[in-house]
């Protein structure tokens, strides 16, 4: 189920990523050819109206940063501040992630929450009650955004939907860590295709720092097991 969730997540960010380049894409093309004196081609482009993809982008955008960042509680991608994390080892050390995760999944629940209160007064509810042929009640239509007038509890609904995988992703490390102890953790010195033929004896730089904090934590567990002797 989850390999399936993680695929999904994939998908739907690249899927959002290549759907936006190509609109940018296709509109900066449209707004330079339509600038040259072409005769048939300059009137068809005028007429044409691309009026709407920066507003379509936008909410793509909006989409993609959601979702990225639950992707990115999931893969450890995100930068965080861990001075004070790296300085403690053991239980200290583990009790502090711990509650740093448990804030994540109640801010994201409640942002969840809140954005699905939102979203389905917004306009949601009345399209769903319409849907079913139930009396709306005090609900109303809804705004809509001004160049595609989709319904904006469409745009918005990102919100809630981001943040509940959030959440998700948030109590899987909680349990990943309290099994393991390991943490997701992303090399952000890495760029794919880049490396492929580097000297496997040689570091990157992610990569000897992450080790190099490994050795640390495992010396001060070390010596905080290590007995100590009287004077």
């Amino acid at each position: 189920m989850n390999k399936l969730l993680d695929r999904l997540e994939e998908f739907i960010i690249g899927a959002l990523m290549a759907i936006a380049t190509i609109v940018i894409f296709v509109s900066v093309v449209h707004r330079y050819l339509s600038g040259y004196e072409i005769p048939v081609l300059q009137d068809w482009l005028l007429d044409m109206n691309v009026g709407w993809a920066q507003e379509f982008c936008i909410i793509l955008f909006v989409w993609m940063a959601k979702f990225g960042a639950a992707y990115g509680v999931r893969t450890g991608i995100h930068v965080g501040v861990d001075i004070l994390v790296n300085k403690l080892s053991g239980t200290p050390r583990a009790a502090l992630i711990q509650a740093g995760l448990v804030c994540g999944v109640i801010f994201t629940g409640l942002i969840g929450v809140f954005g699905a209160l939102f979203v389905w007064e917004n306009g949601m509810a009345y399209e769903t009650l319409s849907l079913l042929g139930r009396d709306t009640g005090d609900y109303f239509e809804g705004p809509t955004t001004p160049d595609l007038e989709w319904p904006t509890w469409m745009v918005y609904a990102a919100v809630p939907l981001g943040s509940f995988l959030m959440c998700y992703r948030f109590l899987q490390v909680m349990v990943s860590f309290a099994r393991s102890g390991e943490l997701p953790s992303h090399d952000h010195g890495h760029v794919e295709g880049l490396d492929e033929d580097q000297d496997e004896n040689v570091l990157l730089e992610g990569e000897a720092i992450s080790i190099a904090e490994d050795i640390e934590h495992a010396s001060r567990e070390a010596d905080a097991k290590r007995p100590r002797q009287g004077n």
